[in-house]
């Protein structure tokens, strides 16, 4: 994989910075920035026991669509289970707080994922892979980078230009120097899926817009979008319908743009009677239709200064 660029300055939460803009992301740097910037100590501390997070959770999970995803709760006791016994590193319980006061789509976004990947890892089952521990390892992160985004950016309720979009695409990259740093470790499952969650099977993504291979990142990236769908956002005045979201979740699929066996078993999990990834079968046929006033990747020209007033 190329060596990954920075084209803005990647800051810490209390506003150190740990690298600027134009450094490349490699072993060497990564670790000058923990020589030069030593993580503050801080404790591990059990993510369901900080702050609300826990009866946020239950309160996520009871409402549509995820109320019927969570339906048995055998599944529902299941992933709590699993996030009731995860500490979390400083770093992760901080942007949590941070999202929690400034944006709450992407708090409730950043839980509802990495609940939403336990289950389908669950459900997946791949032999040989331990892909739930992994995912517990990377705890609620994959947005982490987020935090080095401008607010007004995220909260923009209008069509970016494309310098917005470029500095929200580097979320990806921010995330993973954010969290290379705090492990010490740049092939960590946080810092992997943070990289990675915007790549794509067919290539087309970024930041390096390499073809996505990896099925841990793959699972992470459709949970993802599903959310993105399901959930409001600033950028619309509606979320896209359950059946909508499925329905642009397997186009996608079907394009290459996203795991197939994955899009299965999250579309079985939306099922009555819960049938098997193998055996539930995925209408190609579209009845949903997508927010009208939908601006999610619409960008518009950059505004043009005022010529100079010649007198």
């Amino acid at each position: 994989m190329k060596t990954l660029m920075l084209n803005y300055p990647v800051t810490t939460l209390d506003g150190t910075e740990l690298y600027a803009a134009g450094a490349e992301l490699s072993e060497k740097t990564i670790q000058e920035a923990r020589k030069q910037h030593p993580q503050p100590a801080g404790e591990y501390a059990y993510l369901l026991k900080h702050g609300s997070v826990f009866n946020d959770m239950l309160d996520m999970m009871s409402q549509p669509p995820y109320s019927a995803i969570y339906a048995n709760p055998a599944d529902r006791d299941a992933v709590l289970a699993l996030m009731k016994n995860r500490r979390v590193q400083p770093i992760v319980l901080e942007s949590l707080d941070y999202f929690r006061r400034k944006d709450i789509y992407t708090y409730r976004h950043a839980l509802m994922v990495f609940a939403l990947s336990i289950l389908l890892a669950r459900h997946l089952a791949v032999p040989g892979l331990d892909l739930e521990q992994e995912i517990m390892a990377a705890g609620p992160s994959h947005d982490l980078g987020k935090t080095s985004i401008p607010l007004s950016i995220l909260s923009k309720s209008t069509a970016l230009t494309a310098e917005e979009r470029r500095h929200l695409e580097h979320h990806t990259t921010a995330g993973f120097a954010l969290l290379a740093w705090a492990d010490g470790d740049m092939n960590a499952p946080a810092a992997r899926i943070s990289r990675d969650h915007h790549e794509r099977p067919d290539g087309t993504g970024y930041p390096a817009g390499k073809k996505l291979s990896d099925l841990l990142v793959e699972i992470i990236a459709a949970c993802d979008i599903y959310d993105a769908l399901v959930s409001l956002r600033p950028y619309r005045s509606a979320s896209f319908e359950n059946r909508t979201a499925l329905e642009e979740l397997t186009e996608l699929a079907n394009n290459n743009y996203l795991s197939r066996e994955i899009i299965q078993s999250l579309v079985a999990l939306n099922r009555r009677g819960r049938p098997s990834a193998q055996t539930c079968v995925v209408s190609m046929e579209r009845r949903g239709t997508p927010p009208a006033d939908n601006l999610y990747g619409v960008t518009i020209p950059e505004p043009v200064a005022p010529a100079p007033h010649k007198s």
